[in-house]
């Protein structure tokens, strides 16, 4: 059984005992997240929701919290010495174990 959550304005596919990382939440490591977002069920039947399936959560162990690795982002202008600019970035993730999905 799988089903397709919506967080963080992306759409994640996950399936029991997945690991997964999305966008930073406000929720401590080691306590349940529900999300009732659910787009799409699979099972026996598959259920498609208008925006979202009724009555379905998939419910995920929050395993960590951290940042993922450095992107550099440089900018210049060609020609011109005295124009350029460097900068990075660390997008801050949480890491999440999924236990069950309900439909």
């Amino acid at each position: 059984m799988y089903a397709i959550i919506e967080t963080g304005g992306k759409q994640l596919k996950v399936s029991e005992g997945d690991a997964i990382f999305v966008e930073l939440l406000d929720v401590e490591a080691g306590a349940e997240y529900v999300f009732d977002k659910v787009v799409l069920t699979s099972g026996e039947t598959v259920k498609v929701g208008a925006p979202y399936v009724e009555n379905a959560k998939v419910v995920a162990e929050v395993e960590k919290h951290g940042k993922s690795k450095k992107v550099v982002i440089f900018k210049y202008r060609a020609k011109d010495p005295s124009t350029h600019r460097k900068q990075g970035h660390r997008q801050p993730y949480t890491k999440l174990v999924i236990k069950s999905i309900e439909a």
